[in-house]
């Protein structure tokens, strides 16, 4: 398999790569396949999710999470950090058209790293506490998360994309010091969805950098990526996106968890 793609090597292998189905990823909701792609002698591993596969939802469109995926990943590039693996909208799929995204392959970091449920007397220093928990013998235990600015840029990416659904799953940390999120299908509803278990800066202010990052989406969205965007969101999705970035400058720190919507999700990790 090829070690290292750059971003446009990575877009064009999936979107003109032949793909060769390995098997399903048989915890997710919707169909997810993992297969082998190739193309002009490059070959990688990626998911791939047919719309077909699409589970419905009561509260986003049929057959629309596969763009919402994409959507996720045009935005995480305008912001220049790439915190989601390279994703393109196929027409053409061993199921039919869907999504496809580069697999991060075996240079992840054990999530237990960043993320998950600690002993309550051994949180690490630093960790931000979420919700209290026990295990079956009614041990003590919390859920947490490491303050790392990583995990703090994407709580800010999250809330923008008003991601309902950022599991510990989905959050892959690799040895050179990226780390990525996936599994975008249920962002950017026009309803307040935000349900994360990155909820450590509630109420902080915004760094430096997580502000000049929604003050350059708010430019892009008035060219390329606002054109991008519409062509897999309806335009209510793309202004309240607008909207939620709006709110966040304005703010100047992260935001409340919502009264009306579970805050993390299950399983959160």
């Amino acid at each position: 398999m090829t070690e290292f793609l750059d971003e446009t090597e990575a877009l064009e292998l999936l979107t003109h790569g032949e793909m060769e189905i390995e098997g399903r990823l048989v915890d997710a909701s919707n169909t997810t396949l993992r297969a082998v792609i190739t193309f002009q002698g490059v070959t990688a591993r990626c998911v791939y999710k047919p719309i077909r596969g699409e589970r419905p939802l009561w509260d986003f469109p049929d057959g629309t999470l596969a763009g919402r995926e994409v959507s996720a990943y045009l935005v995480g590039a305008a912001t220049t950090w790439f915190p989601v693996p390279p994703t393109v909208l196929r027409e053409a799929g061993p199921l039919g058209p869907g999504m496809c995204q580069l697999w991060i392959d075996d240079d992840r970091v054990s999530p237990e790293e960043i993320l998950g449920f600690v002993p309550a007397g051994s949180l690490p220093a630093g960790w931000h506490r979420i919700a209290a928990a026990e295990d079956d013998d009614g041990s003590p235990y919390v859920l947490a998360h490491a303050n790392d600015p990583r995990l703090a840029r994407l709580a800010a990416f999250d809330a923008v994309i008003n991601n309902g659904d950022r599991k510990g799953g989905h959050i892959i940390a690799t040895t050179d010091d990226r780390l990525y999120g996936v599994d975008h299908g249920v962002c950017f509803n026009v309803d307040n969805k935000l349900r994360t278990i990155l909820w450590g800066w509630v109420g902080e202010p915004l760094p430096a950098d997580v502000v000049e990052m929604l003050i350059k989406l708010r430019a892009d969205l008035n060219g390329a990526l606002g054109e991008e965007l519409h062509a897999h969101l309806t335009i209510s999705e793309v202004r309240s996106f607008g909207k939620r970035i709006d709110r966040l400058l304005r703010a100047g720190c992260y935001p409340q968890p919502p009264a009306d919507w579970p805050a993390v999700p299950w399983p959160p990790v």
